[in-house]
């Protein structure tokens, strides 16, 4: 069919086993503007093919302008309407892209016929721009020589069937000299009537007779024409007078017409019997091989037995030799009942096209074979030649692609496109992307090209970019997700189509998180890196000990943290720790902190971090009160510390609560007992819990006995706290701790002892001679056993105590008997200032001053004590039996020798200034 076709457009028809592409072809009366040979430079190329003119269009041409066709006689230029295309012998196939071919048959309307030898046929191309109202014209001009006529040529076109049939005898000639028959032209007048010489035709139908009139056969889209030997019939596809061959032949469909034709002769009118069949299907498909079904003999034309004299393949209406077909891998065999030609899909002399069906890529590919057969009839020695032009395109094959990754990179390589499509944009979870932008945005985009006619295109998307998406499937297995269409088009139709393309990869590529923790005096400090996951690892949650941190509870742990991780402190008393057990200075205590993903229920990273912290559980107060903190360890879990009372039953916490109980005691009291060593003096009391209603012991089967044992002893001016250790044993044993005595030394303003110099009046200021009056008292203690005992004083000019020179002052708790500077002791009295007479002792000594040589040293000196504690309920030994008695000369060396120094308070006083 000849229609007005844009060519650079062309559709797809699925299931096609033939397809016919044509132009418009429009009268004009512009004059030829040259004729070009069968090599011309312009593109339009002209040759002749057996009982064919073919003429090629270039698509450099044609690219982009509306091609019309113009039939020229003599001077005249016919418009070929579509239905007078297929009536006179023309036909077209054109590419997607512009590439042309114009077929035209010698037998043909408006060809010039010489002696049925030498054909003459003239073509007007006009091509028009889209872009502009311009005009190119080409005029073509070919002549084909052409005598080797079979008696019978049947020739199945595209969009026509044609036989011509050899004449033994010319028709008769008028008196004039002229023939009945005009052998030059085609028998359609310009009016439409017939010309002399066939009078009508009569089409034979299975079931049915058609007679016409030759002008009736003529409108309805027949022509018969008479040459100077030859008859020929042409007829259309698919009109009310062909038909389908029934059951086909050797099952090949056929399509085919039967006409008698009358027409006048010499010896009077004459019929002829006139046939065609064109095979309309045969075509079978593999992945990779067309093979092309033609019958080895086409039985409603040939009578009788017939032998093949010649068979050839031909492409694009052209023969090929042997040698032609070797290299392009074409063969061509026989069977029994056929002849099949087979042709490799992607063949050069085809073409590919992609097409969109259902907004799917699919390719067909499209080649144009010819098959000619030469057949002699072994009874009248006739010969018929069959010449096919058909145009085989593949059913629809999905395009292939394939996809991989590589380096942590999604590598998308989808092959096996068409030069045809071209990538417009692609798809992704976030928006729409054009190439350009997906570019700029990283993502690597790329065609690329091969020499066989495809393409593919390239994407490489890294796992980390925000169009992936990522969800953990184990806590160390990170799915990642590439969802992306591509949108193509296919060219010149601008028709869109969209691949999909989804990739997972699962990869064990997650690093955990990370918790570490160190301690100071008083706090655990944890800090937890995010590993590579970052901060939204799916809102995981911390949580230490068996609490979740809150924002209450993390703004009271200051937790903070930044884009790598956060952090935040636990004080160690907290209630999310947990003490383990406590020793004489310490308790150790510790945390547990557990990164747990809740939606998956996944432990992702924990802690257990165990530090010993300063803790004073026992305290020796100077005053004689003790106090004491008893706690919760993990081994008592069901302790109640309400519940602990001291050995008296009614001396219970001042303070307790779900892990601490607090005792705050005097020394003679709660069943307190006292017991003096060599050099120290022990108070001892325990801890253990009661019922609160009943006073009977307390015990569990879940929990073992509980007792804890708090001491003290003194040691005088040491300090040194009491703990306790607690084992997971019927016996908690509790170590024994020191407090502090206080003794202090002052400078009385007068004999009186009523008031003394404060710390703000050093260096006291004295006369050489003057009396300085010093008190040494034991400080804040109320057990009225204890006696203060001073044994030696002596100056120095420097604070250093043992620093020379130096002078005695009592030796052996006596005046120096010696010095001119007599010491005199005060004794203590009842009304005076002192609640407990034995903790103080008094004595004054006359300002003096260190010389060398008549020589004053300096003017200051320092007074230092050495002092005793006793127990005055206890029979006095060594030292703290001693009274004042005369000491002997070697007294001196012995001062600072004593064994009993270990019980000795050391105490100095000063300086003392001398004044003037």
């Amino acid at each position: 069919t000849w229609y007005k076709n844009n060519i650079i457009a062309a559709g797809f028809h699925s299931s096609l086993l033939w397809n016919l592409m044509a132009a418009v072809i429009i009268i004009s009366q512009a004059k030829p503007k040259g004729l070009y040979s069968s090599k011309s430079s312009s593109g339009v190329r002209s040759d002749c093919a057996g009982n064919l003119m073919r003429l090629s269009l270039d698509k450099a041409l044609a690219l982009g302008n509306q091609l019309e066709v113009e039939a020229v006689n003599d001077t005249q230029h016919i418009q070929i309407t579509p239905a007078l295309a297929a009536q006179c012998g023309y036909s077209m196939e054109s590419d997607p892209w512009g590439n042309t071919r114009i077929y035209t048959s010698l037998m043909g309307c408006y060809v010039d016929n010489k002696d049925d030898t030498t054909f003459t046929v003239g073509l007007t191309l006009r091509m028009y721009s889209q872009a502009s109202s311009e005009m190119v014209s080409h005029d073509v001009s070919q002549t084909c020589s052409y005598s080797r006529w079979a008696s019978r040529e049947i020739l199945c076109d595209r969009n026509y069937m044609e036989v011509s049939q050899y004449m033994a005898r010319r028709p008769a000639l008028h008196k004039n000299g002229q023939s009945d028959i005009n052998t030059h032209t085609c028998f359609l007048s310009p009016q439409g009537s017939a010309t002399p010489g066939i009078w009508k035709l009569t089409f034979h139908t299975p079931g049915s007779v058609v007679p016409m009139v030759l002008g009736e056969a003529e409108q309805n889209g027949y022509s018969a024409r008479i040459t100077s030997k030859r008859l020929v019939v042409r007829s259309p596809y698919s009109t009310s007078e062909t038909y389908q061959y029934p059951d086909g032949v050797a099952k090949i469909p056929m399509e085919m017409f039967k006409v008698s034709v009358y027409y006048n002769a010499p010896h009077g009118l004459s019929v002829v019997d006139m046939a065609a069949a064109c095979p309309t299907g045969g075509v079978l498909f593999n992945e990779d091989l067309i093979s092309w079904y033609v019958p080895r003999s086409v039985t409603p034309l040939l009578d009788g037995a017939v032998k093949i004299i010649e068979v050839h393949m031909g492409i694009n209406g052209q023969r090929l030799d042997k040698s032609q077909m070797t290299v392009h891998g074409y063969t061509l065999s026989q069977t029994e009942f056929h002849i099949i030609a087979e042709m490799r899909v992607g063949s050069p002399d085809g073409y590919y096209k992609s097409h969109a069906l259902d907004y799917q890529y699919h390719i067909t590919y499209t080649i144009e074979p010819m098959l000619e057969v030469l057949w002699k009839s072994v009874k009248t020695q006739e010969d018929t030649r069959y010449k096919i032009l058909f145009p085989i395109t593949t059913p629809a094959m999905p395009g292939l692609n394939q996809i991989s990754n590589k380096d942590r990179v999604f590598d998308v390589h989808m092959w096996n496109f068409l030069y045809d499509v071209e990538l417009v944009n692609i798809t992704f979870s976030s928006g729409v992307f054009t190439v350009e932008e997906c570019n700029a945005m990283g993502f690597a985009v790329q065609d690329h090209r091969f020499p066989n006619g495809t393409k593919s295109f390239s994407l490489k998307v890294p796992f980390d970019a925000a169009v992936v998406l990522k969800h953990n499937t184990g806590p160390l297995v990170t799915n990642y997700v590439l969802s992306a269409v591509f949108g193509f088009i296919i060219m010149p139709e601008y028709t869109p189509f969209a691949q999909p393309v989804e990739m997972q990869v699962s990869l064990q590529d997650v690093v955990l998180p990370t918790v570490t923790g160190v301690c100071d005096q008083g706090h655990f400090h944890i800090t937890v890196k995010y590993g590579n996951q970052g901060a939204s690892f799916d809102a995981f949650m911390t949580i230490a000990g068996p609490r979740q941190i809150i924002p209450e509870i993390a703004e009271a742990y200051k937790l903070q943290g930044n884009a790598t991780h956060f952090s935040f402190s636990v004080p160690y008393d907290s209630p999310d720790t947990a003490f383990e057990f406590l020793n004489s200075d310490s308790v150790r205590a510790r945390l547990d902190v557990l990164l747990w993903d809740s939606h998956n229920e996944w432990v992702l990273g924990d802690l257990h971090l165990a530090c010993s912290f300063p803790l004073v559980t026992t305290q020796c107060h100077p005053n004689g009160t003790m106090s004491a903190l008893a706690v919760k360890v993990d081994s008592t879990p069901n302790l109640v510390p309400s519940w602990l009372t001291l050995r008296d039953m009614s001396c219970k916490p001042v303070f307790s609560d779900d892990r601490f109980a607090y005792f705050y005691f005097g020394v003679d009291s709660c069943g307190t007992t006292r017991t003096f060593f060599d050099d120290r003096m022990l108070y001892e009391n325990e801890i253990r819990p009661h019922y609160h209603n009943t006073g009977k012991a307390y015990s569990s089967p879940a929990d073992p006995e509980y007792k804890q044992t708090i001491s003290c002893y003194y040691k005088v001016d040491q300090s040194q706290t009491v703990a306790f250790g607690y084992k997971k044993s019927n016996q908690p044993a509790a170590e024994i701790g020191t407090g502090q005595l206080m003794v202090q030394m002052r400078i009385a303003k007068d004999v009186s002892y009523e008031s003394f110099h404060a710390a703000e009046d050093y260096p006291v200021t004295k006369y050489l001679k003057e009396p300085v009056y010093f008190e040494v008292e034991l400080m804040h203690s109320v057990d009225q056993h204890l006696e203060l005992i001073l044994m030696n004083c002596w100056a120095t000019l420097e604070q250093d105590r043992t620093s020379l020179p130096s002078w005695d002052i009592i030796i052996n708790g006596c005046a120096d008997s010696d010095d001119s500077y007599v010491t005199i002791l005060h004794p203590v009295k009842n009304h005076d200032r002192a609640a407990i007479l034995s903790h103080a002792k008094r004595f004054s000594i006359k300002m003096f001053t260190f010389t060398q040589e008549q020589e004053l040293l300096k003017h200051e000196i320092y007074v230092h004590c050495d002092a005793l504690i006793c127990d005055k309920s206890i029979r006095k030994e060594g030292a703290c039996s001693r009274r004042c008695a005369h000491p002997t000369s070697t007294r001196k060396a012995g001062r600072h020798q004593s064994s009993e120094s270990a019980h000795q308070t050391q105490i100095s006083s000063g300086p003392i200034r001398l004044n003037g």
